[in-house]
């Protein structure tokens, strides 16, 4: 595995690649210990991806293909301006192409590089999952859907997908976990943090029941918060900046969690297990000390749990690490990775090739040596049934065409960016 040098970390942003403005003081800026996780099994549990739309069109059977080829895609974008851009600026390719669009360059250029055992592809952009039209909204996942399975699965054997749903129709949702959801590879359904209620609610228990009866975990990603059917972006509406909206996205989370446990989602549905994508990390502990403290008081409220809130999340729920949070003093984040049980409920994601993602040593280093292992592959591998002993075979060729450029190439209409 090609491990961050010291002359690399001295060139790089915190999360340890290359950024567009200067680094950060040494003095403010971590140290990051030079192969932290050199020795582990990696799972990356967060991958962005686009696939070729044309791919995707050719899947939508009409009236929908028609509306696809109009430039239809969903709800739209919350509007808000990243001056760095979504997509980092070094993915692009001397040919043109972006590495997130070829399945063949994510393989070389991230999966290769960093030593990554297996990776979880999950789409870029999905605006469709957030759009009233629960149909539409339907249709294109079901598309995508079929375009991961077909162009994106078979080339390596590292890769693993999560299916997507949209949540608006949690009965349609059911039906296309049940249509996908035993292809060998398809490990996860994946829908967006941004909903019209809570995900705790009995309304979404289809999806629960569907993926439970599968095996399969149901994960959220945030990005669409404030756009279509989510109405407004936090609790206190919408906020004035990019750097205000991205750092709201873990109240989401936090409300979404609060409620999945509360409401008793894991009574009603025992053998669901649930994935907080992109979301942080450093809040739970906390938020998990005042639910157990209010659960204590107000249990009456709450009849169907049986013990503390923070003992079926650790059996239930798993969080992705990126965005890890950052202190001018590690110490203090392994600290507070202490406070929970990180070994079971964390599990390493690099967010590539996203504008914050992080590194897989940056992310090791910032997790008390003792769970390291846990955190950056046992987890995941025990969460999707996959074997930390694989012997990983080569990946399929490229295919190359009569002009010598990769045949798999992205078409030119490719939306660039992602959701957040």
């Amino acid at each position: 595995m090609k491990a961050v040098t010291t002359t690399q970390v001295s060139k790089a942003g915190t999360n340890g690649h290359p950024v567009a403005s200067e680094a950060l003081p040494a003095a403010v800026r971590p140290a990051i210990p030079v192969g932290a996780a050199s020795d582990l099994l990696i799972v990356d549990c967060d991958i962005h991806f686009t696939p070729d739309p044309k791919a995707i069109e050719r899947r939508l059977p009409q009236p929908w293909r028609s509306r696809w080829e109009s430039g239809s895609r969903g709800a739209g974008g919350s509007g808000y301006w990243n001056p760095n851009g979504v997509i980092r600026r070094d993915t692009r390719l001397p040919d043109g192409r972006y590495i997130d669009t070829d399945p063949h360059a994510m393989a070389e250029h991230h999966l290769d590089r960093n030593g990554i055992t297996y990776g979880m592809l999950n789409l870029a952009s999905f605006t469709f999952a957030v759009t009233p039209e629960s149909d539409w909204g339907a249709a294109i996942a079901s598309a995508t859907n079929d375009t991961i399975i077909e162009d994106w699965l078979p080339v390596d054997p590292r890769y693993r997908v999560s299916m997507l749903v949209s949540p608006v129709d949690p009965v349609l949702a059911a039906k296309e976990i049940r249509r996908v959801g035993r292809t060998p590879g398809v490990v996860q359904v994946l829908m967006p943090s941004a909903t019209p209620m809570a995900l705790g609610r009995r309304f979404f228990d289809p999806i629960y029941e569907a993926a439970s009866e599968l095996g399969l975990p149901v994960a959220v990603h945030p990005g669409f918060e404030g756009v279509g059917v989510s109405l407004q972006a936090t609790a206190v509406g919408q906020p004035g900046s990019y750097l205000e909206w991205h750092t709201s996205l873990s109240g989401t989370f936090q409300a979404h969690l609060v409620s999945l446990l509360a409401e008793g989602t894991f009574q009603r549905h025992p053998d669901l297990k649930f994935v907080l994508v992109e979301g942080g990390v450093a809040w739970l502990p906390t938020l998990l000390w005042r639910l157990d403290k209010n659960w204590r008081a107000l249990r009456m409220t709450a009849p169907w749990l049986d013990r503390p809130p923070s003992e079926i999340a650790a059996d239930h729920v798993r969080l992705t690490t990126q965005p890890i949070e950052e202190s001018p003093n590690p110490d203090h984040v392994r600290q507070i990775m202490r406070m929970f049980p990180a070994e079971r409920m964390a599990m390493f994601s690099s967010d590539f090739p996203h504008w914050d993602g992080d590194t897989p040593d940056f992310t090791a280093a910032s997790f008390p040596p003792e769970v390291r292992r846990q955190v950056m592959g046992l987890t995941a591998c025990d969460l999707y049934h996959l074997d930390p002993m694989v012997t990983v075979r080569a990946p399929v060729p490229a295919p190359v065409s009569i002009t010598g450029k990769p045949a798999s190439a992205v078409s030119t209409d490719a939306p660039r960016g992602g959701y957040e």
